[in-house]
């Protein structure tokens, strides 16, 4: 469903992704672990165009996106085509960004309206429909400042299901909140990865990955060092990096 081909990305003289190649099928999850600075957040910034990389192509369900190269050069498509496309690609951040003078109703209304064009009746009997999957029904008319953070990062899944994407990303969208409100988001999480959801999602959450994962990815210094299975990642990595991550990563 998605393919990134050879993807290279600097931030000035910092190479963060040194030509990352991917594939990822329908209905699949993967997760990306890795240390701080290895390119994990990029990487999933670039699926949906949040970032440019500089080299390298991207493609869902087949298609080239985003842009081409013609001529030896780089064009980009229209814009109009590239919203089309990130339509397609759902995100959930480390932060959860919802509008503070909406209410976790309008805050899950606002993109199919505003975007699809959405009728608002429709558009709010679809988003009561999306809180209460993510049992905050009776939390509609509640502001973001009301919620726990669980609580708003569940708003913010709901808000990225309500474009009906093909893919979710989710970038660490656990490590803002206190650790007992992490469980409430990772079961969301989980229930999607069940319901057959397509997921790349950039995690600590070591337990998480090895339970729901299909494959595991780790990421060192803008590669991929390796990937596989949760088992043979976590019980039998190949590569030394791998295992010294992991090390450390339990010793915590």
């Amino acid at each position: 469903m998605i393919q990134l081909e050879e993807i290279h990305k600097s931030f000035g003289d910092t190479h963060v992704l040194r030509g990352v190649s991917l594939s990822i099928e329908r209905g699949e999850v993967v997760c990306i672990i890795g240390p701080s600075g290895s390119g994990k957040s990029t990487l999933l910034r670039c699926v949906n165009y949040l970032e440019q990389p500089e080299k390298g192509r991207i493609l869902i369900d087949g298609q080239n996106v985003y842009r081409d190269v013609v001529g030896g050069k780089i064009k980009n498509y229209p814009m109009r085509q590239i919203t089309a496309t990130r339509q397609k690609v759902g995100m959930v951040f480390q932060q959860f960004n919802l509008f503070p003078h909406l209410s976790a109703l309008q805050n899950v209304m606002e993109a199919p309206v505003q975007v699809k064009r959405m009728k608002r009746a429709d558009a709010e009997h679809k988003a009561r429909s999306l809180l209460a999957d993510v049992g905050l029904a009776d939390k509609a008319d509640q502001y973001p400042e009301e919620l726990s953070g669980g609580q708003q990062q569940r708003v913010a899944i709901a808000r990225a299901l309500a474009m009906e994407p093909d893919v979710m990303l989710f970038d660490e969208a656990t490590s803002a909140l206190d650790p007992e409100l992490v469980g409430e988001v990772l079961e969301i999480m989980r229930q999607l990865a069940v319901e057959g959801m397509t997921m790349v999602v950039v995690t600590h959450e070591m337990g998480f990955a090895r339970q729901v994962a299909d494959r595991v990815i780790f990421m060192d210094h803008g590669m991929i060092v390796e990937e596989g299975p949760p088992q043979a990642i976590f019980e039998t990595p190949r590569e030394e990096r791998t295992r010294d991550f992991l090390r450390l990563v339990q010793a915590a």
